[in-house]
């Protein structure tokens, strides 16, 4: 009998220091959600979500809401942990701004259902197409004389109609959607962006282009499992009469100390149409994962994904440093324009609301970029259309350290709603 109890007290002692040795990343999470367990399908709200820095802690009724810090440009939750079980569905609803998700957790998180970011295929002619979060809408198709289709939206989206075949092109983003934009972003999915919405259908009656997958970053400390399915894909343009495009698949960045299980990490482009041979389809989508060791032998899609090996106990990089290169709209038209944009087109109203014009001055600042940058400024119609863009001119350096510069587009414009979009490439 004392044998026994010897045997059975060296057991515990061997499992108490197996976890104390277990190594975790420093991901910096306060908790504050709590844990995550999802039975069922679920969607989670983003624009519940509490104006606040990111690193913030949630009291109260705001726990679970998550913050939305327009800094950053995300929808940022601190779970203890994540348990998503086999069958339940995780879905989102967009934030005004838009915005990614970002998922910060101290310690397991074990997908054995599925997390879904895809953008939404085509809809009917008048509407556009929804992102998920991170990414960007269709273009609308041909609805109304006076009425008619437009590109996409976000950095790689699909023209309407293609120079050449009078259909509307795919979105972009880690490759060119079918005729599409150049593509964008990095491997390292810093900063964290989605797909972008392919172009809308140019006959009467036609339909809404598919829009872009959504962007989302998951760090775990510890184990990250996907035997289920994650995945932020392009919405599709099936319809044998649509000559719409697809939207470009989006961007999952999966940081974990280790990564297990055999299931699905996929940002794939829409499917064009299928009269058209599936061609209008939109572009690949990104993946980053980070982790110290990995059993993972599911299916990656697109494969070749950005692969960084972590030391453990590592402090992963979650957002750009402080003194990384940004860039702001100052106005537009002599009007200023808001740090954090939110109106959609016709729902809420403008940002910015100008008399008839043609042509819009458009003052873009940028921070810790070189002179000799390539500064784009694009004027994207809610319909009738394609987008205008021109290339910005260097008109101020407010400072030299850190390097501030001012430049100036002067960009065509049409009556009704149009977004403005600004890109930097630098040398």
């Amino acid at each position: 009998m004392k044998k026994m109890i010897r045997l059975m007290t060296c057991a515990v002692v061997a499992a108490m220091s197996m976890e104390a040795a277990r190594a975790t990343l420093n991901v910096p999470s306060n908790g504050s959600d709590g844990h995550l367990v999802v039975t069922n399908n679920l969607v989670i709200d983003l624009s519940q979500a509490i104006t606040a820095p990111w690193d913030s802690i949630n009291t109260g009724a705001n726990i679970g809401l998550g913050r939305y810090d327009s800094g950053k440009w995300a929808v940022v939750f601190h779970y203890e942990s994540v348990t998503i079980q086999g069958g339940a569905t995780v879905t989102f609803k967009n934030h005004d701004s838009r915005a990614p998700v970002v998922w910060l957790v101290q310690g397991d998180v074990t997908i054995n259902g599925t997390v879904s970011l895809d953008g939404q295929g085509s809809q009917p002619a008048s509407w556009l197409a929804v992102p998920g979060p991170g990414g960007g809408r269709s273009g609308s198709g041909y609805y109304a004389p006076g009425a008619g289709a437009s590109p996409g939206f976000g950095p790689g989206a699909g023209r309407y109609p293609n120079d050449v075949y009078g259909w509307a092109t795919g979105g972009s983003y880690g490759s060119v959607g079918w005729n599409g934009g150049a593509i964008y972003g990095n491997p390292s999915l810093i900063p964290l962006i989605g797909g972008s919405g392919g172009g809308g259908g140019p006959v009467n009656g036609i339909n809404s282009g598919g829009a872009g997958g959504g962007a989302m970053l998951i760090a775990s400390a510890r184990t990250l499992t996907i035997s289920g399915s994650i995945h932020a894909n392009g919405g599709s343009t099936y319809s044998a009469s649509t000559e719409a495009a697809a939207g470009s698949g989006g961007g999952l960045r999966l940081v974990a100390e280790s990564l297990v299980g055999s299931g699905l990490i996929q940002t794939l482009g829409g499917v064009g149409p299928s009269w058209n041979n599936g061609s209008q389809y939109g572009g690949l989508g990104r993946i980053r994962i980070e982790r110290s060791t990995n059993t993972f032998n599911g299916t990656i899609a697109p494969t070749g994904p950005s692969v960084e090996e972590l030391s453990p106990g590592a402090t992963p990089v979650i957002w750009l440093p402080t003194n990384g290169p940004t860039v702001r709209i100052v106005s537009i038209g002599g009007k200023s324009a808001p740090a954090d944009p939110r109106a959609e087109f016709g729902a809420f109203g403008a940002d910015v609301v100008l008399p008839q014009i043609t042509n819009v001055t458009v003052v873009v600042e940028t921070t810790v970029a070189e002179s000799d940058s390539t500064v784009s400024v694009r004027a994207t119609p809610r319909s009738n259309g394609n987008f205008s863009e021109r290339i910005a001119s260097l008109t101020q350096v407010v400072s030299e350290d850190p390097k501030v510069i001012r430049w100036t587009a002067n960009v065509p414009v049409s009556d009704g709603y149009a977004a403005i979009q600004v890109k930097v490439v630098r040398p």
